[in-house]
């Protein structure tokens, strides 16, 4: 007996999950219904690529896109870019604080210990980047 095979219920639509090759055919079809203003913002929507890619292929299939515009889209891109490995930059020095073995507050970088009065003393974080 043969097993049935189990359908996959993917809540991503298709035209989200297909490669380039195929956003190449679908394109043709999609394009002359498409009722937007900004044929490259609405073709990364539909089809779920970023901007610069939408760009790449719209121009394969022999759509002329103005240079100031790609221009905008390339510096949006590398923004991005940034932000995002600033982001991560940022995450990585929390998690390696976090894990960092020793105490410290807003004030010190260092608690070495408390006076009997409970007060905290050891290395401030203004002595710390100092060094």
């Amino acid at each position: 007996m043969k097993k049935k095979k189990k359908k996959k219920n993917n809540s991503v639509p298709r035209r989200k999950r297909t490669n380039k090759q195929g956003r190449l055919q679908a394109a043709p079809h999609w394009i002359p219904k498409y009722e937007g203003k900004n044929l490259v913002k609405g073709y990364a929507k539909h089809f779920g690529v970023n901007k610069l890619n939408a760009i790449v292929e719209l121009e394969t299939l022999g759509y002329e896109i103005d240079e100031k515009y790609k221009d905008i889209i390339k510096q949006d891109e590398i923004r991005k870019q940034n932000v995002t490995i600033e982001r991560k930059r940022r995450k990585a020095e929390q998690k390696q604080m976090e894990e960092q073995d020793f105490e410290s507050d807003e004030t010190f970088y260092y608690i070495a210990g408390y006076t009997p009065g409970g007060a905290p003393y050891g290395i401030t974080w203004e002595e710390m980047e100092d060094e």
